[in-house]
């Protein structure tokens, strides 16, 4: 069963969306530009405001990308993998278990893995439920045949999978990687829109890159 992305949504600090920033995007997907390394997060004019002044930057990237394909796929499945998940809130939490020696109850609660994409679900009201996933061992592809799998067995007709990644914070001092969103409808049904869904990837930007790839042919 060949399978299709029916629509996709991708934000980066400093650059926008896809929508909003086209000539960027076509220029990193073809090695001519370079996401910035900034912890710039999205508005979310859309939410309330209450609510996303506690999002971090992951998070608010999680549900401004699955903002744009939601309103094709509201009533679809949602799959967010992360390599990092809130790191910026773990080393927060981390700092005070050494220097105080508590946990703040309600940092940890938004601190937890699935913070990302139980966020996009309230802030978007998608009601079909949602997975969160770490691709263990840098292993980006086994998230996207987590995606794939409900849909070649016949149990969804279409999944909603999300990927996003914050800076990471000095202190770790290890290789920066850039912050960036996205998500994306699969499907086994193909529409006027529609492009395949990539084959050769072994990351979220060779993924996200080649879905680009095929918009702007």
């Amino acid at each position: 069963m060949e399978l299709y992305i029916n629509k996709f949504s991708c934000w980066a600090p400093e650059t926008g969306g896809f929508e909003d920033n086209p000539e960027f995007w076509k220029s990193w997907a073809e090695g001519g530009a370079e996401i910035p390394l900034s912890s710039a997060s999205p508005k979310l004019e859309y939410a309330d405001p209450l609510f996303k002044r506690r999002l971090s930057q992951i998070s608010r990237m999680t549900v401004e990308a699955v903002h744009g394909v939601a309103d094709s796929a509201a009533d679809a499945k949602l799959l967010f993998c992360s390599f990092r998940g809130e790191i910026c809130r773990q080393l927060k939490i981390n700092k005070g278990l050494i220097e105080d020696r508590d946990v703040s109850p309600a940092g940890f609660s938004i601190s937890v893995f699935n913070t990302p994409p139980a966020a996009a679900a309230i802030v978007l009201g998608l009601k079909a439920g949602y997975t969160a996933v770490y691709p263990g061992n840098g292993d980006f592809r086994s998230a996207v045949l987590s995606a794939e799998a409900p849909i070649l067995c016949g149990k969804e007709a279409r999944i909603i999978l999300a990927y996003s990644d914050e800076l990471i914070p000095q202190e770790y001092g290890c290789e920066q990687k850039p912050p960036f969103a996205f998500a994306a409808v699969i499907s086994a049904e193909k529409t006027e829109d529609s492009v395949s869904l990539p084959e050769e990837y072994d990351s979220p930007e060779e993924f996200l890159k080649n879905i680009i790839c095929q918009k702007i042919k």
